[in-house]
């Protein structure tokens, strides 16, 4: 079914970082969250007042809710497929992330309110009336609802996008919540137990608890959070495909919304190689990174010497004694200059964050390290973490 409707609604459906077709993407989980929240509020309204059961009727605010997130989002996808301006360089991308985030918080208020309702349920227990009408309406819900979390999962995982990801959560909560009223009407009915208001409570803690889930997951985009490692791995294996780029360090990836990425990366090319040859690779380089992508690349040349075994020699002495210090520290820019008492070796590191050492106590350990190996070495060492 979800194929069929994107090939039947959306243009061009396989190209999901172009930011026309992610919109199309948000307008069908949009328009069809819209259309059947709204038939599941009505239906369950009709069942709360056939029950009296206040988790169900709860559940039908619930989904009248869902009906006005699946607004949001049909929005938020409106939003960021506009194309960029004087004010938005950038473009509108991150609108995406907005939206599933503003999904996440109207699923955080809606737990809270079940709670509230469930918790004054307790305090002031009611009858609950059984009807097999009430009864098929919410199991017709759960199906709904169950159909709802696979077509925006499968959304969310064709096109990456966090907000989709957000929808398919809040879809499946409420395939539990209403599992769970149901649950609670079969068995006050049968064991004549009012358990009403206790179901309410871990409903309202299953929805807040995939609210917060949904919310840090949309949260992270927006406050910069590490890139996807194949991306990052795809970038590195697309530049060092030329014979003519040696090595790449300070890796930068910048996420300004889906389709809406920038890269910017130092590439080693030989100090003997002809500049503008290599200006062209790398402009070459970088539509490459564009065309595999869909990212805006800046590639900055860092002209090395390739061909003096003496400075190759000792720039790998200094990786293995940096290695030394913790395995996963890389080394680039090496650079030597040679007085008539003293050798200087300036070069920059890149520790981990979580290093066991300062980035000052590195320093001074490679230089004592570097000491130890020979008396004339003086290190010059530049401190870089990694971004990617």
């Amino acid at each position: 079914m979800t194929e069929l409707l994107l090939r039947r609604f959306v243009r061009g459906y396989e190209d999901v970082q172009d930011p026309e077709v992610r919109e199309h993407y948000g307008a069908l989980s949009g328009t069809v969250g819209i259309i059947l929240n709204l038939c599941l509020t009505a239906g369950k309204l009709v069942a709360g007042l056939l029950t009296g059961a206040v988790s169900v009727t709860a559940d039908a605010f619930n989904n009248l809710s869902d009906a006005a997130t699946s607004l949001v989002t049909l929005l938020g996808f409106r939003l960021a497929g506009r194309a960029a301006d004087e004010d938005h360089p950038f473009g509108h991308g991150r609108y995406e992330y907005l939206a599933g985030m503003a999904v996440s918080v109207a699923v955080l208020l809606v737990g809270l309110e079940l709670a509230r309702g469930a918790i004054d349920k307790i305090l002031h227990p009611e009858q609950v009336v059984f009807s097999l009408l009430s009864a098929g309406i919410l199991g017709a819900s759960i199906l709904v609802k169950l159909w709802m979390f696979r077509f925006n999962r499968a959304l969310g995982k064709r096109s990456g996008s966090a907000s989709l990801a957000a929808v398919a959560a809040d879809s499946i909560s409420d395939c539990v919540a209403t599992g769970a009223v149901l649950a609670g009407l079969l068995v006050s009915h049968f064991f004549h137990v009012s358990i009403d208001g206790w179901v309410g409570v871990l409903v309202a803690a299953f929805v807040l608890r995939a609210g917060w889930e949904s919310l840090r997951d949309t949260l992270d985009p927006l406050l910069g959070k590490v890139p996807d490692p194949e991306l990052v791995k795809g970038i590195q294996e697309t530049v060092l495909a030329h014979p003519e780029i040696s090595g790449v360090h300070d890796l930068v990836v910048h996420d300004y919304g889906p389709g809406h990425i920038m890269a910017t990366l130092h590439a080693e090319v030989s100090i003997d190689a002809d500049m503008g040859y290599t200006h062209d690779v790398i402009d070459n380089v970088e539509r490459e990174l564009n065309q595999r992508f869909r990212i805006i690349a800046t590639i900055h040349m860092d002209p090395i010497v390739t061909n003096d075994e003496r400075v190759n020699a000792l720039r790998h002495e200094m990786l293995l004694l940096a290695k030394g210090i913790d395995k996963r520290i890389t080394l680039h820019d090496f650079r030597m200059t040679e007085g008539p008492t003293h050798i200087n070796l300036i070069f920059d590191l890149v520790v981990p964050r979580d290093c066991a050492l300062s980035d000052e106590e590195v320093r001074k350990e490679m230089g004592r390290l570097a000491k130890e190996s020979d008396s004339r070495y003086i290190t010059v060492i530049q401190i870089d973490h990694p971004y990617a």
